[in-house]
């Protein structure tokens, strides 16, 4: 019996997603500047990820940022929210470190000469406009960013058919503080 609970345990403890605490969301920082709303904020990655694109393995970030309408019952309104994979890239021996950015209709790459340089770029957006304020109801709002990376060990059928499994190697998510916007005369 207590060979079939540990046997049990392992089998379970084998399928739970891996909590992390090396990656951290600094912000998001909102501005409301000339009718417009900006964000500003940045990612970092726990060591092990790092090692790992050091190495040459590439790494893809689903950046997702949202905009959501508090209500006083649950749950809160979304309202709008861009999307961008972040992908990177670094050659070791060739010393080449190389990032996009595709937010679905405009694909940035860039090349770098460093790989801290790299990274800060990848992993910082600044001053992002979300929207226009005018287009918005008077009511009070916040902002959630949501970072994922796929785990690339799993095809993608995988999700489908053990729904169990995680495909995700980590997902973190950080909500703004509030923020009021007031009638539009």
């Amino acid at each position: 019996m207590l060979r079939f609970i540990v046997i049990l345990i392992q089998l379970v403890s084998a399928f739970l997603p891996v909590l992390s605490e090396g990656q951290v969301i600094y912000g998001p920082v909102v501005k409301l500047a000339s009718n417009e709303i900006y964000v500003t904020f940045s990612v970092t990655l726990e060591e092990k990820n790092i090692q790992e694109i050091r190495q040459g393995i590439d790494k893809e970030l689903k950046i997702y940022i949202d905009l959501f309408r508090v209500w006083r019952m649950w749950p809160d309104e979304f309202v709008l929210g861009k999307f961008y994979v972040r992908t990177i890239k670094a050659d070791p021996i060739k010393k080449e470190y190389v990032a996009t950015s595709n937010d679905g209709n405009v694909i940035i790459e860039k090349r770098f000469r460093s790989f801290e340089s790299m990274l800060d770029w990848t992993l910082s957006v600044n001053d992002l406009k979300l929207t226009n304020m005018r287009e918005l109801e008077p009511a009070k709002y916040f902002v959630k960013i949501t970072v994922e990376s796929k785990k690339r060990k799993f095809p993608p059928v995988i999700g489908y058919l053990f729904i169990f499994l995680s495909e995700n190697e980590f997902e973190i998510t950080k909500d703004s503080g509030f923020f009021i916007i007031e009638g539009n005369e």
